[in-house]
């Protein structure tokens, strides 16, 4: 097997192995040292790949991203309204993201930080063949979520306003991170309400985007959007 695919399974089956342990052990008390006895390797060659279990999170949050990404574009369709598109992204996100409702928590913590980019071992160096983790994986992985949302604005009937066409998706993943955060602390069997809240809301926040064209509503929906404006410029 080539080096490059021998780092890449033996990455993947750490967090393989450690998403398993979190999810039978509990997160708290599952160590780096369980992680890497129970995959087959030794500690330090865990750590080589992953300064820490946060990170083994971070790498299976992003994984989930890509998931969600892949169940959700096939399911927006030209035409169809706002609204729709909106509960089918979040559904969506629901449905990848419930069989680690344990981890809500540290997903929340690893959505709101970086992922530490170095490890014990420098990456650069001779005796390194880790994979270099992105400088900034916390923004790539929103800037994939919000492209979900771009596309959905795009393929909607009808067409959001203009004014706010172009912030819409940045809005609608403040709306996908609200619904995640709810998720984190549902303690409903089956997060079911969850589920009921983006079933409500969906419709509602398409109801508020078609109002945007009243003055009264363009204002404040103008106001939140110079707030986002004002918050990428030191983002």
């Amino acid at each position: 097997m080539a080096a490059g695919a021998k780092s890449e399974t033996t990455r993947q089956r750490l967090v393989e192995t450690a998403t398993a342990l979190f999810r039978t052990q509990g997160y708290e008390r599952t160590t780096m040292r369980g992680i890497a006895e129970a995959a087959g390797v030794s500690v330090g060659n865990a750590y080589y790949y992953f300064p820490s279990k946060d990170s083994l999170v971070g790498e299976l949050y992003r994984s989930l991203q890509d998931e969600h990404r892949s169940r959700a574009l096939p399911l927006l369709r030209a035409g169809h309204n706002l609204g729709e598109h909106l509960r089918v992204i979040l559904q969506a996100n629901l449905d990848v993201l419930s069989p680690y409702h344990s981890l809500g928590h540290q997903f929340l913590k690893t959505a709101a930080l970086p992922v530490p980019r170095t490890s014990r071992y420098p990456v650069h160096s001779p005796s390194s063949a880790a994979a270099d983790l992105p400088r900034d994986s916390t923004q790539i992985g929103r800037g994939k979520s919000i492209a979900v949302y771009r596309q959905a604005v795009q393929a909607a009937r009808p067409q959001p306003p203009l004014a706010i066409r172009d912030d819409l998706p940045d809005l609608l993943w403040l709306v996908h991170m609200g619904v995640t955060l709810f998720w984190v602390y549902d303690s409903s069997p089956g997060q079911v309400r969850s589920r009921r809240l983006v079933a409500n809301t969906a419709p509602l926040v398409a109801k508020l985007v078609i109002l945007s064209r009243l003055p009264v509503v363009r204002n404040i929906v103008e106001d939140v959007v110079k707030l986002l404006r004002g918050a990428r410029v030191h983002d």
